[in-house]
């Protein structure tokens, strides 16, 4: 680390500087937050056109404004096929959000149970594995469903999965699995094609464990090109397994967050069953928005253009981002890996000091994602991860935020070096 290079004299003129900056930033009464991954107005903005398009919708064979419909308009899901890689037959329209179609997948498998196997209530205790650094709200709704969480650490190519394929084999009691497998969140790490041939290939000793795939930045690349995709389905169905995966997709960062369409993408066997289950809770989702977002998006190469523009809003924010996140790192203090796409970084600081720096950001006017958040319970026991959103912020209000991260940093690691 930097500050081992220098004597206790050295090590507390330069905390003397630090707490001259700290007081001056504090007087300032800055107030930022870089806690989620929301888009900023300049991306939603690229998607107006959809509050101004002319709905012609008369001599439409089917009335748009009626009940019907439940799995979603044919032309929405050819959309979400391509952007997926998968067959038009594979998908399920939901609503506005792709989050609220987990939570209903899991709490369908809980009350009702898959197509031939009890429901998961009626189990005993049931458990998940959670990769990490995770998603915050993928352990949420296993902690609101009293699922037990196990965490799986993260590699560069994804997650640990001699780990994964050892507790499945003899513990029935695990029924599935969380996935962020195109930059993932928090830490943009991108699963390789290796790591996605061992999910098709599992054999879980549970018949109804499940692998939930979630496509959230599948095509929110910060370079100029886009992952290739392989039929995801196609390939668990190569491997008897076509039945496992649920794929969960959304606009949600491409047009409006608030307002976009949500979509499953299954073997056709488990979109029967979804179809059947989701007809007691709905009669059919907004197909007026889905209307709206078929004519603006178009197609995959459409949208691929419409992604770009997101890109060239968001490259800055992260590079900028990056640049003072590498002067911390090149000293010892930090670890990341650079992402190529995504809402995210992940920052590893030393060991015992992520929420003495999150509680100093806060101190001084930044709000950052609560310690513990990318794991299950809240719970980092090494205490070292701090997830970073970069997008919503303005350049220059970003430049500020990491300077005020930067100096909380070394003022906590210094602090804690000296013992004041």
């Amino acid at each position: 680390m930097y500050y081992d290079n220098y004597d206790i004299k050295h090590l507390k003129n330069i905390y003397n500087e630090l707490e001259i900056e700290y007081k001056n930033i504090k007087a300032k009464n800055i107030s930022l937050d870089i806690s989620r991954g929301k888009p900023c107005k300049k991306q939603l903005d690229l998607s107006n056109q959809l509050l101004k398009l002319e709905m012609k919708i008369d001599n439409l064979p089917l009335d748009l404004r009626n009940y019907g419909v439940l799995d979603g308009l044919d032309c929405m899901k050819r959309i979400f096929a391509e952007i997926l890689n998968v067959e038009i037959d594979n998908i399920f329209i939901g609503g506005n959000s792709s989050l609220s179609l987990m939570y209903d997948i899991v709490s369908i498998f809980m009350l009702n149970g898959d197509m031939c196997v009890n429901p998961w209530s009626n189990q005993g205790k049931i458990k998940f594995l959670c990769p990490v650094p995770g998603y915050d709200r993928h352990f949420s709704i296993c902690e609101n469903l009293n699922i037990e969480m196990i965490s799986i650490s993260m590699n560069k190519d994804g997650p640990d999965m001699d780990s994964i394929e050892k507790l499945i084999k003899d513990d029935d009691s695990i029924k599935g699995i969380w996935n962020v497998p195109i930059y993932s969140n928090p830490s943009g790490v991108v699963y390789s094609k290796e790591v996605i041939e061992r999910f098709a290939k599992l054999k879980p000793k549970a018949k109804d464990f499940k692998v939930f795939w979630d496509q959230a930045y599948v095509l929110h690349t910060l370079t100029d090109e886009f992952i290739d995709k392989d039929n995801i389905i196609k390939l668990f169905k190569d491997y008897n397994n076509e039945n496992m995966i649920y794929i969960f997709g959304s606009t949600s960062k491409i047009t409006f967050s608030g307002s976009g369409v949500s979509c499953i993408a299954s073997s056709v066997q488990n979109i029967e069953f979804i179809k059947k289950v989701m007809s007691i809770k709905t009669i059919g989702n907004d197909k007026l928005n889905q209307f709206r977002h078929i004519k603006f998006l178009k197609n995959i190469d459409n949208i691929k253009i419409h992604m770009m523009n997101h890109k060239e809003i968001l490259k800055p924010k992260f590079d900028l981002v990056i640049k003072k996140l590498n002067i911390l790192k090149n000293i010892g203090l930090i670890d990341f890996i650079e992402p190529k796409g995504g809402y995210f970084i992940s920052v590893d600081t030393i060991k015992g000091n992520a929420d003495d720096i999150i509680n100093m950001c806060k101190e001084l006017g930044l709000i950052l994602t609560p310690t513990g958040s990318t794991y299950p319970y809240k719970k980092d026991l090494d205490d070292k991860n701090i997830r970073i959103a970069p997008t919503y912020l303005s350049l220059n209000e970003l430049d500020i935020a990491m300077d005020i991260f930067s100096l909380s940093v070394k003022y906590v690691l210094l602090k804690k070096l000296i013992n004041i």
